[in-house]
C-alpha cells in the first residue's frame, strides 16, 4: 500500500487545515495551487477555496511535485522549534542558565514580555519566568545535594534573599531546601524531531522518560517517573540528554541502528520482562503481541503484554512501535498510528539502503552525495521539483 493510500478522506483533511487541527501534524501536507506553496495542516495563512488544495503525505512528495515550503509555518523545520526571534534569547539562556530575567531585560533585547510569555505557555506549560525561575531552583538543587550551603546556592543561582529562596523552594518542590539533600533532580526538556517534537527527562543515572509532547498520558507517565524514580522534576539537561539528542538526530538521519545512552525504566517484573523484549526486537524487525506473550512464557497474556507496552515511557529506544496485531495490521501506539507507521517505513528503508550499499566507501559516499543534496534543497526551495519521484527522500527523518 501507497503513503499516498493511507490520507484521510479530502473533506476531513480540508476541515482540519480550515480549523487548525494540531492532532493531524505529520498526517499531511496541503499544497495551494494558487500559490504554489505547502503548509502544515496548523498554518495559520489565509485559508484557500477547497477545490484549490491537494494533499501530500510528506514533505518530499510536496516538493518534488513542484511546491516551495511556507515561510510562515516552516514545514521542513521540525515541528516546535523556537522562532528565529527567540532564538537568541534561547541561546543566552543555555549560556547563563543561573541568571534571573526580568520584562526590562527582555524588551533591552527588542523582545516583547508578553510575546515570550505566550510562546513559553504554548510550548513549556509555563510563562517564560515561571521556566528560568523552575531551571535555576532546579540547578540550586543539585548543588545542595551535593553539600552545597544554602545561602550560597541561593545567592548564586538570582535569588537576592534566602527567606526568597526558601519560600520559591517550597511552593516548587513541596519540601524545605535542607530536607530536599536525598533528593535528586529529574531534568525535563523538550527535544525536536521530524515527527514532532518529544519531551524527556533524565537522572544522573539515564534517560527514564522520552515521549512525544502531544501524547495524551504525558502527565501521567510523568507523574509515575516521579513516584517510582523518587525525584524532583525540574527544567534543564545533562550528558545524558545531550547524547539522546544527538543518537536521535542520528537514528532520523539514518546513520543509527542500536541506541546507546544509558535507560532508567523501573517497572513491576512484568513490565521489565516486556520492555527486555521490545529492546531485543532488532532494528526494522517487527513481532506480535502474540509473539511476545509466547517468548515470555505466558501465551495467553497477550492483552497484558499490550498494556505493559503502552505503559512503555521511553518512545523509540525501548521500540513498542515494532510490535504489530496478529494481523500485521498496526494497533496501540500512544504517539499515534501515523508515527508508527513512519518509524517502521523509517527502519525499512534505511536496512534496505544497508544492503545496498554494503561498505563504508559506498556508505560513505552516499552520506555525503545525501548531505550535498539537503543542502542544495536548503539552499534554493526550487531545486526540489527537478527531483525525480523514484530518487529517495533526501530530507533526515522522512
Amino acid at each position: 500500500m501507497s503513503m499516498t493510500a493511507t490520507l484521510p478522506p479530502p473533506p476531513e483533511m480540508y476541515r482540519a487545515l480550515c480549523e487548525r487541527d494540531a492532532s493531524y501534524e505529520g498526517v499531511f501536507f496541503a499544497a495551494i495551487r494558487t500559490t504554489g506553496i505547502f503548509c502544515r495542516p496548523t498554518c495559520r495563512a489565509r485559508k484557500p477555496r477547497p477545490e484549490s488544495v491537494e494533499y501530500y503525505p510528506s514533505a518530499r512528495d510536496a516538493l518534488v511535485a513542484g511546491y516551495r515550503p511556507c515561510k510562515r509555518c516552516r514545514p521542513l523545520e521540525p515541528q516546535g522549534a523556537a522562532p528565529e526571534w527567540l532564538r537568541p534569547l534561547m541561546e543566552e539562556l543555555e549560556v547563563h542558565p543561573a541568571r534571573r530575567w526580568r520584562d526590562a531585560d527582555l524588551r533591552e533585547r527588542n523582545l516583547d514580555p508578553s510575546r515570550v510569555r505566550r510562546w513559553f505557555q504554548a510550548h513549556h506549560g509555563m510563562s517564560f519566568h515561571a521556566y528560568q525561575r523552575a531551571r535555576r531552583l532546579g540547578l540550586a538543587l543539585g548543588r545542595i545535594r551535593h553539600g552545597d550551603d544554602l545561602t550560597r546556592a541561593a545567592h548564586e543561582h538570582g535569588f537576592e534573599s534566602l527567606s526568597g529562596f526558601r519560600e520559591a523552594f517550597a511552593r516548587l518542590f513541596d519540601e524545605t531546601p535542607g530536607r530536599s539533600r536525598a533528593s535528586a533532580p529529574i531534568l525535563v526538556t523538550r527535544l525536536l524531531t521530524p515527527l514532532g517534537p518529544m519531551v524527556t527527562a533524565a537522572t544522573e543515572e539515564g534517560i527514564c522518560l522520552l515521549e512525544f509532547a502531544d501524547r495524551r498520558m504525558l502527565e501521567t507517565q510523568i507523574r509515575r517517573i516521579k513516584r517510582l524514580v523518587g525525584g524532583q522534576l525540574v527544567p534543564g539537561d545533562n550528558a545524558h540528554t545531550a547524547r539522546l539528542e544527538e543518537e536521535l538526530g542520528r537514528y532520523f538521519a539514518g546513520e543509527l541502528l542500536e541506541f546507546s545512552v544509558s535507560l532508567v525504566f523501573p517497572g513491576t517484573e512484568f513490565q521489565r520482562a516486556c520492555w527486555d523484549y521490545l529492546r531485543a526486537i532488532p532494528y526494522g524487525a517487527t513481532r506480535s503481541y502474540a509473539d511476545q506473550a509466547r517468548a515470555l512464557g505466558r501465551p495467553g497474556a497477550t492483552r497484558a503484554v499490550g498494556r505493559a507496552n503502552g505503559e512503555n515511557r521511553i518512545s523509540i529506544l525501548i521500540p513498542c512501535h515494532r510490535v504489530l496485531g496478529s494481523d500485521g495490521e498496526l494497533t496501540g501506539y500512544g504517539g499515534g498510528l501515523w508515527r508508527k507507521r513512519l518509524l517502521l517505513d523509517h527502519e525499512r528503508r534505511q536496512l534496505a539502503g544497508e544492503a545496498v550499499s554494503s561498505s563504508p566507501g559506498q556508505r560513505d559516499r552516499a552520506r555525503a552525495s545525501r548531505y550535498a543534496r539537503i543542502a542544495a534543497c536548503c539552499a534554493s526551495p526550487s531545486s526540489p521539483a527537478s527531483w525525480s519521484t523514484n530518487e529517495p527522500c533526501p530530507l533526515p527523518g522522512k
